[in-house]
């Protein structure tokens, strides 16, 4: 076991004082960028999404490098690695002023980002000089080295101007370099590392160093310093660039104003590690998120000015955050999002003290790697928004998410901690004096005993409830899968109307829905067993009511910034993610026997919401739906008039209907469990990183298409009315997938998943070689026939790939789990098979977003969709392989099971 550390041990002051020094100059350096990026980015002539990944790129290499630095600091001590760093990043900071073109400078700002690793060195270094009680403080201490994104926002823009960059880059890297060897001299081993070296042992492995982050805890506490450090460098990075384009300052000032609010949001981390030992984290990062969120709010508000009919006339006054008040806020935000940094890396020595450098390296990673993707998400929002302070949105709503999970995982541990007395408690206070026994659970409103496996209880009971519930969810998940594909119509009806967005802009709106509802999936999936599978299929239909409704209001003028339009594609991310949480419900309600054909009826039928989206918007925009309260037309072209509006208003009173007769009408069951420590074994079967690739390929082309494919059809053929057939695509998908569970069943899901993307291969050449005769006369049916070849596809392999899945868990669980008795190796496969199902499905759903996005992409870059469409061949290539190559070749997992033979009884082998 470790040593604990040692209160009063010689050297303890100056090992502090000299890693705070040490990070605070390895800090100026990674953040250099911040400024030389200002006069590189002119000299070069980028763009703001070029620039972002410019300044991104060192906080890409000092995140990514902290795990490793973590652990080697467990295994060899910190004054030799912290030592190690520093020079290396001073060599590299020097050969940075030998680049000249855009490439060499992002690969000589790879090398300068090893200067952010120093974090996870010096968090292990210091931690191992001082005992639990002042951990808090001491990293509190160190960590106010952040610091350091100020010195260089002071002192860099002066060297700037006077000397340019490059020179500017030399000074920094003699600094760190000095100081490297100043700290090598001036600092002894720490007294862990001069014990282990005093018993002769040899350093930890790797893998017993990386064993703690199998902890869920220590990846949720990664996610919070993905906004409280991870928003700092990027807010760091961006805001000298932020004040120069929003106040037209010079850099010299905007430097200078840029370091209110990285002072602050440095040097009060100390204090928050005080605060943090003395009232404790929780309330500390309540503050830090809470005041977090209300800032970035107002922060997030774009000049605005209004013009208000009055009595005497109009009353136009304007609304903007002047600079005084801009920088008073960024300080009060700098100020407790430095508590907040403290408040997470508290409970790293505390939990984790064998452990502290890779735990601390992983945390530290996660939040560094929030400085790298978030200056570029502010980029890319600017080219996109138009809107300065999109920055401010995005942060506002990382922000939000993270304080409503924190509290919910809280309230969570409270009421488990505290079921059994609070089961006993009357629904209302009110009720407590005439509260008895008999009372108890009367209003629960609760199946509490659900057997499904026994025919009579199934019999006389269990097949009613199941039904009623299977066919009330099918509706709200074909509600779900029409809002979640809206987009893929309304796009190419905006030109039609008046709004002048780029192809790329709007194949970005077929494509956002599709990244939202694929991330919500990952959550969703847990969100019934939390909540109940009543009230969150009622809720999360309720939810559609906000894309349906905002769609309507947005696109009935042309003047609604795009901003708005990417909001709302966003949310339309709410109903991709019901069908997680939808499968997941209603799988509990159905014994084994009926359990597939329920979950395919349920998938099938509600994935016939793509096809119904596509096939009535067409109509119900071309007539007043709704009369005068739907609102005006809008007039499109050749006198024509669309009442565009009623692509989301036309789902409203459907969604009212079902969202309500599922909170009337479905059932929760008590015994919903699905522990998500259980479940993430399948992180360590490779089967299920195998099935996730496969099912890509199956419902990511599907879903991916569906959103796509309006948008092209229209984009490639111009002079073709294609809305009108478009609907059959996803029709033919989600019927394929309802009609064709046989084959897997009769022939094996690995032959059929192998002769699935045989055909789309096929089908793919078909689409690229009827693209390159897109003028003949016959050239779009051939197209519209090949994708209609593609969607059959997708549907049989929709349902062949899940049916592998249980086939390969019960033919590996022998080998995996050698040492269960058999019903208890049959319940594990099960339990397994069911999670992998969900979260295969949740990564496929990306398809929605990376086919749209992939057309976007290749006809912006060379003016047709046709590298997009070669790039998911070679992808089905390598589905083919991995199908042959691992299931249905002779020697393959699947190949006997499918063929009827008898398997031999498996060796024990150790688990994967």
């Amino acid at each position: 076991m470790q040593e604990q550390t040692v209160t009063g041990t010689a050297g303890q002051g100056r090992a502090l004082w000299m890693s705070t020094i040490a990070f605070t100059v390895c800090f100026a350096v990674w953040t250099i960028f911040a400024i030389i990026g200002i006069q590189i980015k002119q000299q070069l002539n980028l763009n703001e999404t070029e620039f972002g990944l410019l300044v991104g790129t060192p906080i890409l290499t000092g995140s990514l490098v902290r795990i490793f630095l973590g652990i080697w600091t467990d295994q060899y001590g910190g004054r030799r690695v912290y030592t190690v760093v520093m020079l290396t990043a001073a060599l590299a900071t020097f050969l940075l002023t030998y680049a000249h073109t855009y490439t060499q400078i992002l690969i000589a700002a790879l090398g300068v980002g090893i200067a952010g690793g120093a974090f996870a060195v010096g968090v292990a270094y210091v931690s191992r000089w001082y005992p639990p009680e002042r951990q808090g403080t001491a990293l509190g201490i160190f960590g106010a080295g952040n610091v350091g994104a100020a010195v260089t926002k002071f002192c860099a823009p002066f060297v700037l101007v006077a000397y340019g960059w490059q020179t500017t880059a030399q000074v920094w890297a003699v600094a760190i370099a000095v100081m490297g060897v100043i700290f090598w001299f001036a600092t002894k081993e720490d007294p862990v590392e001069l014990a282990r070296r005093a018993k002769g042992e040899r350093p930890r492995s790797a893998w017993l160093e990386l064993d703690a982050l199998k902890n869920v805890q220590v990846w949720r506490f990664s996610l919070y310093y993905f906004f409280a450090f991870g928003a700092f460098v990027a807010l760091s990075l961006w805001l000298p660039r932020y004040l120069i384009g929003v106040y037209k300052l010079d850099i010299e000032s905007a430097g200078m104003l840029a370091a209110a609010y990285s002072i602050p949001a440095s040097l009060f981390r100390a204090y928050g590690g005080h605060l943090s030992d003395k009232y404790g984290a929780r309330r500390i990062m309540y503050w830090m998120f809470g005041v977090s969120v209300l800032i970035t709010f107002i922060l997030a508000y774009p000049p605005t000015t209004y013009t208000i009919q009055g009595i005497k006339g109009p009353i136009t006054f304007h609304m903007a955050t002047g600079v005084v008040t801009f920088v008073t806020l960024m300080f009060v935000l700098g100020f407790f999002m430095s508590l907040g940094k403290a408040a997470v890396y508290k409970h790293i020595p505390v939990y984790y003290p064998k452990n502290v450098g890779a735990v601390g390296g992983l945390v530290g990673m996660i939040g560094g790697l929030g400085g790298f993707v978030l200056p570029i998400a502010f980029g890319v929002l600017n080219d996109l928004t138009g809107i300065w302070t999109s920055c401010f949105m995005l942060l506002f709503l990382i922000a939000a998410g993270s304080l409503i999970w924190m509290h919910l995982a809280i309230r969570r541990m409270e009421r488990e901690a505290l079921a059994p007395s609070l089961e006993r408690l009357p629904q209302f206070p009110e009720m407590v004096p005439i509260h008895e026994e008999k009372h108890v659970g009367a209003l629960a409103g609760m199946i509490t005993e659900w057997k499904p496996e026994d025919p009579a209880f199934w019999e006389a009971k269990g097949k009613a409830i199941a039904r009623r519930n299977l066919w009330l969810s099918i509706p709200a998940l074909l509600l779900a899968f029409a809002i979640w594909m809206v987009w893929s119509v309304v796009v190419a009806k905006l030109p039609a109307v008046g709004f002048k967005f780029t192809t790329d802009q709007l194949f970005w709106l077929a494509a956002m829905p599709g990244l939202s509802g694929a991330t919500l999936r990952i959550f969703y999936s847990f969100m019934p067993p939390i909540f109940g599978g009543r009230l969150w299929t009622s809720v999360s239909t309720w939810s559609l009511m906000i894309p349906a409704v905002g769609i309507g209001l947005a696109v009935q003028s042309p003047d609604t910034p795009y901003i708005i339009f990417l909001s709302l594609a966003l949310l339309c991310g709410f109903g991709g993610g019901n069908f997680a949480s939808s499968m997941a419900n209603i799988s509990f309600f159905f014994p084994k026997a009926e359990k597939g054909n329920a979950l395919a009826l349920n998938a099938g039928l509600g994935n016939l919401g793509v096809s119904v989206g596509q096939f009535l918007i067409p109509l119900v925009i071309t007539t007043a739906v709704f009369g005068w309260l739907g609102g005006d037309p809008q007039p499109a072209s050749a006198g024509a008039k669309l009442w565009l509006q009623n692509a989301g208003f036309i789902w409203v009173p459907f969604i009212a209907i079902s969202a309500t007769a599922a909170w009337f009408g479905m059932n929760d069951i008590a015994a919903m469990k699905a522990s998500f420590a259980d479940q993430a074994v399948i992180f360590k079967r490779k089967h299920n990183w195998l099935m996730c690739w496969l099912y890509t390929g199956t419902f990511g082309s599907f879903i991916g298409y569906s959103a796509g494919f309006p948008l092209l059809a229209k984009t490639e053929f111009p002079q073709v009315d294609s809305l009108k057939y478009v609907f059959l695509g996803p029709l033919v998908g989600a019927l394929s997938r309802s009609a064709t569970g046989w084959l897997a069943d009769r022939y094996g899901g690995g032959r059929v998943t192998l002769w699935v993307f045989g055909l789309m291969i096929a089908a793919v050449a078909g689409v690229l070689y009827f693209l390159g005769v897109k003028d003949e006369p016959y050239a779009f049916w051939g197209f519209f026939a090949m994708f209609m070849i593609l969607f059959f596809a997708t549907g049989v392999g929709n349902a062949s790939t899940f049916q592998m899945i249980p086939a390969i868990m019960r033919t590996e669980m022998p080998r995996l789990e050698s040492s269960l008795a058999l019903p208890a190796r049959q319940r594990q496969a099960e339990m397994e098979s069911a999670a992998i199902i969900g979260f295969t499905s949740a990564v496929a759903a990306y398809g929605a977003f990376f086919i749209p996005k992939a057309y976007g992409s290749s006809i912006s870059l060379t003016g047709g969709p046709e590298v997009a469409l070669w790039g998911f061949m070679a992808f089905y290539v390598t589905c083919v392989g991995i199908t042959w190559g691992f299931y249905t070749r002779r020697g393959g997992l699947l190949h006997d099971v499918e063929r009827g033979k008898s398997l031999p009884p498996a060796a024990p082998q150790p688990a994967e």
